[in-house]
């Protein structure tokens, strides 16, 4: 029996835009006259994915520079917490046992929406303070619903400029509503999406999430272990999650890691211990 393994597991750009084989063979002249940076098909091919990597990290490089941003904190968390709202109303509606069950722990959870929302408001009532374009922080977030969506509403409601880094998934994520007019980005790969969380990033601030957010999470983490990236504050909210689901203690007993990969975690409860965090490592007024 002859192994079965695959040439490609990744999702490609043909798989994503359904593109049939006929229509990136370029048979007719017509097709293949088109110019090389206006030729979909062409771009859409396997032997392009260098230029599709180098145009997905450049693109929103040049509008961020264009808006004038400098710094950001970048906001982590689940894409399943609702406000506070929200989770009454589930509350109000639920039928069967099931339902409430669901609603009482939706209802638990949406404290860390409401968190969320409050340290993207503190952070944009710090912006309004500074004069110079370039000592804001402004928040930045994966572009979706849950944390993501508190985070950026927080700062918008408050007049602030706030970013979305969101990702072309197989059930469509949807910007959340509250990302700043030319703000609002889409990738395809996930790399160049942690690329753009990373080159601005001042501070994480991670809330209880998934798999996405511990990914996230032990990327920075890593990447400050390995002096790939200057050292900043890496702030968990809910000391009681994060250590529950790591046993970084345990990491450190038994080898894998060394205290001093530690000193950049700051365990959190509430938005504002979060920004006295951050406003405390840069000294800002």
């Amino acid at each position: 029996m002859s192994p079965k393994l695959p040439v490609n597991d990744a999702q490609t750009i043909t798989n994503f835009l359904s593109l049939e084989p006929h229509q990136i063979s370029e048979e007719s002249s017509e097709e293949s006259y088109k110019l090389a940076f206006d030729d979909e098909a062409f771009l859409a091919r396997r032997e392009t994915i260098g230029i599709r990597f180098e145009l997905e990290l450049l693109k929103p490089e040049i509008l961020l520079n264009e808006h004038g941003i400098d710094h950001t904190i970048t906001v982590f968390g689940s894409t399943r917490f609702v406000s506070r709202d929200q989770a009454l109303e589930m509350e109000k509606n639920a039928q069967t046992v099931d339902e409430q069950v669901k609603a009482n722990r939706t209802l638990l959870h949406s404290h860390y929406y409401e968190s969320a929302r409050q340290f993207g408001n503190v952070v944009a009532h710090y912006n309004r303070t500074q004069d110079e374009a370039s000592n804001k922080l402004h928040i930045c977030t994966g572009g979706g619903p849950g944390i993501m969506e508190a985070a950026n509403r927080g700062a918008f409601e408050a007049g602030d400029l706030t970013i979305g880094f969101n990702i072309s998934l197989p059930r469509e994520q949807h910007p959340n509503p509250y990302i700043s007019p030319g703000l609002s980005f889409r990738f395809h790969y996930f790399a160049l999406r942690k690329m753009h969380f990373m080159l601005r990033a001042r501070a994480i601030v991670a809330f209880p999430g998934g798999f996405g957010s511990f990914d996230e999470l032990f990327e920075v983490l890593t990447l400050m272990q390995t002096k790939k990236v200057t050292r900043f504050p890496v702030i968990l909210v809910g000391k009681e999650f994060w250590t529950g689901m790591v046993k970084f203690q345990e990491m450190i007993e038994f080898g894998v890691i060394d205290e001093e990969d530690m000193k950049v975690i700051h365990f959190v409860e509430t938005a504002e211990e979060a920004w006295g965090v951050i406003k405390n490592h840069y000294q800002l007024a």
